[in-house]
């Protein structure tokens, strides 16, 4: 489809000019190749808490990490691993504990959950990939999860898909999964997506974690650079509570079987595919945002005017980060004061005398000056979801977007008792 109006999952609509089609039930295996599976093991109480993405074949895989210096020992293991061939057939993840700062036994650990889903599945250990989300601290209970692999039967259809996306879910209220399909070379390709996240959120990724599946013909090093250019789009600009994670990942499986030309920067419908790309990742972001512990609201905050697209990426992100503008956003308070702030301390070179900020599409300050506005209205439009935020700097022609939510009351409380 063209020029049209797109319906996600959230119930919003979105103009695009790409040429892909959402699917209404996201399946992450339904691009050809894949399978999943999820189970309760036992790390938590009751709800699902093991999963595993299998691949017909070895993937091409590009991955992305967290930038915390004290990174899990799953993330060690799988850049380990990738690094043999880049490719990956499968990857194991387990929920509530995430084996972070457990020093070499840690690692022995994550090296096992490796070694035990290869045999399973019969594919050697490198081609398997470990995540673990959950608390820091506290060794994985090995006996449970060895048990739960051993359960795991990966299927190709949307129940298990969706037992995939509930295991590995922590403080998330909600599953975040995204499926398009674009044409290459007039072949259906299928790209989807699942991820996870709801509070240690922070750019330069979050404790999150992503897994996309494609059966796009891609070459490695353009799968690479797509990931990471993506990321730095989507993942890097949302914001939930300043606080970045030891076990962030997102890692993309593209197993090929579409059988149409290798996708790379000079193919014809590559902008088609990266455009298709970037949109289940955007989706996803935003639905981690949107998911924010304790969150009652999206805010999209839209830099425009910027000397430079890193210029709009910090301003847009030191907003989204700022607790001052989530609480008044909670509060549906139109204090744009605290807005004009933020991008003041943004560490941009902003000209103080030539900032506009919109709230909810209301003009409430112009050239860094406030204007006549119904505060009533703004207020209203405060309450709604999302609330956008624009700012215009007024010194270029680049731009950018950062998502985040608002700061309650029950992110305190639910924080406060994470483990208990």
């Amino acid at each position: 489809m063209k020029n049209s109006v797109l319906t996600t999952e959230d119930g919003n609509a979105n103009e695009t000019s790409a040429e892909f089609s959402v699917v209404e039930e996201p399946d992450v295996t339904a691009p050809r190749g894949f399978r999943a599976a999820g189970v309760h093991c036992g790390v938590r109480r009751k709800r699902l808490d093991l999963g595993l993405i299998v691949c017909d074949v070895p993937a091409v895989t590009a991955a992305v990490y967290t930038t915390n210096t004290f990174q899990a020992a799953p993330l060690k293991v799988t850049q380990s691993s990738l690094q043999v061939d880049g490719k990956m057939q499968a990857i194991v993840v387990n929920s509530g504990n995430a084996n972070a700062c457990t020093g070499v036994e840690g690692e022995q650990d994550a090296y096992r959950m490796q070694a035990e889903a290869a045999r399973v599945i019969g594919i050697p250990p490198h081609y398997v990939g470990v995540a673990s989300t959950g608390v820091i601290g506290e060794r994985l209970p090995m006996d449970k999860i060895s048990k739960g692999i051993q359960e795991l039967k990966p299927q190709k259809d949307i129940s298990a898909s969706d037992d995939f996306c509930q295991s590995i879910l922590t403080t998330d209220t909600c599953v975040k999964k995204v499926h398009v399909t674009v044409k290459v070379d007039g072949v259906d390709v299928q790209v989807a997506g699942a991820a996870k996240g709801s509070g240690m959120i922070q750019p330069n990724m979050a404790t999150m974690l992503g897994f996309i599946t494609t059966d796009a013909v891609i070459e490695p090093s353009a799968l690479e650079h797509l990931l990471r250019s993506t990321t730095d789009a989507t993942y890097n600009m949302i914001a939930v509570d300043g606080d970045t994670s030891t076990n962030d990942m997102v890692i993309a499986m593209a197993s090929g079987l579409a059988g149409h030309q290798a996708l790379h920067e000079g193919h014809p419908d590559w902008a088609a595919f990266a455009t298709a790309f970037h949109y289940v990742n955007e989706q996803l972001a935003k639905a981690i945002a949107r998911d924010g512990e304790g969150a009652t609201k999206l805010i999209e905050v839209r830099v425009t005017g910027a000397a430079s697209c890193e210029m709009a990426r910090q301003t847009a992100k030191a907003v989204i980060g700022s607790n001052l503008v989530k609480t008044a956003v909670f509060g549906a308070d139109p204090n744009w004061g605290r807005i004009i702030c933020a991008v003041g301390y943004s560490d941009v070179p902003v000209q103080p005398d030539n900032v506009d900020i919109a709230i909810g599409g209301i003009p409430v300050v112009r050239r860094s000056f406030p204007v006549d506005y119904d505060e009533a209205k703004v207020a209203e439009a405060m309450k709604h979801d999302p609330v956008v935020i624009d700012v215009d700097l007024h010194q270029g022609k680049e731009e950018a977007t950062a998502w985040g939510c608002d700061l309650t009351y029950d992110y305190v409380r639910i924080n406060s008792s994470y483990r208990t």
